[in-house]
């Protein structure tokens, strides 16, 4: 199992994993994968529409719904072994492909790169918080009555009892402006009540509004300047690591080393792990990398539908075709591991690597973790760096380089290193 990645390295791994994801999207194989799927998708959902219209179908139509039923059935169990296989020679071609995945990549890191030239901060959502409440608008009271007393009497009507009339009159214009008077007072008031409390809710809301505002902002600026902080303690920290690199502090190099394993995406079909250490007196770097059991890789050849059970069955790769793609794949994995690791040294600080690439699994003797080594080299810079690995035969290369190699890896028979293992020049 390899160590936990640091800080840098786990970082610079999830964006590797989305780059791997990208790639895999682009492929013509993903894309051949998808176009199979939903193509067997589109069969199974005519064959479901036409048993539904078999259902439906009158005696002398079910017959043939039935039949084209039949046929759909048949076409999108085709359509699935077609996606199926699309899968499995995707995923075989990942593993025969571990080292020349990695050659048209430059294994360098630009630690100078990962560090984040400016935050890119979110903008400040305030989720309607930043609008006022609507103004209460002031109530309309309407005109206030105003008295208007009748007119005198004059002349030979104020002398025929005009005055007493008047009298009565102006009573009654008295009587009724009071009452005039005092609704409208009346209506004012609950006019002006109902304002008054409505501007006191207003004033509540708003006062509410301020401080959710207010916290919102708070809180913003507070993640604001954690954000701003974090990508200074790390553009502090990548410094340091380039500071430290460049004057040969042994825990720095071994951080690089870390980060640039976890620039080393694999297929999910081939997961591999690593662990390092390095000495600085001796300039070596100490390699592990563990490989999937035989166990986990494909071993099916292709996938066929069986019209009269309505199954869709498998064919197994021949165990001798299994052995030696599993062997091949360990012996790129070698390789590649050696070729990653002296690429991105740039500035030549590893002079050296001892390799180990083996499996972690159960000892059937004892039932207790074990790990069994399949392939055991140390290699120089400068040999290695000599070698064309376009054109190389991985498990040749490495016999060049005196390696102890498992006679069966997919047996998990570990290579024999009895005989030791040294740094062999050309």
């Amino acid at each position: 199992m390899g160590r936990r990645r640091g800080f840098f390295a786990e970082l610079n791994y999830q964006a590797q994993q989305a780059e791997k994801r990208r790639r895999q999207q682009e492929a013509a194989t993903h894309r051949a994968h998808v176009a199979a799927l939903r193509q067997a998708e589109r069969a199974m959902k005519a064959h479901q529409r036409a048993q539904a219209a078999a259902a439906r179908a009158s005696a002398a139509e079910k017959k043939a719904a039935e039949r084209e039923a039949a046929r759909l059935l048949v076409e999108s169990r085709l359509a699935e072994v077609e996606s199926l296989n699309t899968d499995l020679a995707s995923e075989l071609a990942d593993i025969d492909g571990l080292l020349a995945w990695t050659l048209d990549v430059d294994d360098y890191v630009d630690l100078e790169a990962l560090k984040i030239p400016q935050v890119d901060h979110p903008p400040f959502e305030p989720g309607g918080l930043d609008v006022p409440a609507a103004v209460v608008a002031e109530p309309e009271y309407g005109p206030e009555p105003v008295y208007q007393e009748p007119a005198a009497p004059t002349g030979l009507s104020a002398v025929l009892g005009g005055k007493k009339r008047h009298q009565q009159a102006v009573e009654r214009a008295r009587a009724a402006f009071e009452e005039a008077h005092g609704d409208w007072e009346r209506a004012r008031d609950a006019l002006h009540q109902r304002y008054t409390e409505a501007v006191a809710r207003r004033e509540r809301k708003e006062a509410k509004r301020v401080a959710q505002l207010a916290a919102a902002e708070e809180k913003y600026r507070q993640e604001y300047e954690k954000r701003e902080a974090e990508a200074s303690a790390r553009n502090a920290e990548l410094s340091k690591l380039i500071n430290d690199l460049a004057f040969d502090v042994e825990s720095a190099i071994e951080e690089y080393i870390g980060i640039v394993l976890s620039n080393s995406v694999y297929p999910e079909v081939f997961p591999v792990e690593h662990d390092h250490a390095f000495r600085l007196e001796a300039r070596e770097l100490t390699l592990t990398v563990s490989v999937p059991e035989p166990s986990t890789v494909p071993s099916v050849k292709g996938y066929r539908y069986v019209k009269t059970k309505d199954e869709i069955a498998s064919s197994s790769l021949p165990v001798r075709e299994q052995k030696e793609r599993y062997a091949n794949a360990v012996w790129q994995v070698a390789v590649r591991s050696l070729h990653e690791v002296f690429e991105a040294d740039r500035a030549g600080k590893i002079h050296s690597i001892a390799l180990t690439v083996g499996v972690n699994t159960i000892d059937p003797a004892t039932g207790r973790p074990a790990t069994v080594p399949l392939a055991v080299v140390a290699a120089d810079r400068e040999t290695f760096n000599g070698f064309d690995l376009a054109r190389v035969v991985p498990q040749a290369t490495l016999q060049h380089l005196g390696a102890a190699l498992s006679k069966s890896p997919f047996d998990l028979l570990a290579a024999d290193t009895s005989r030791g293992i040294r740094v062999r020049g050309q």
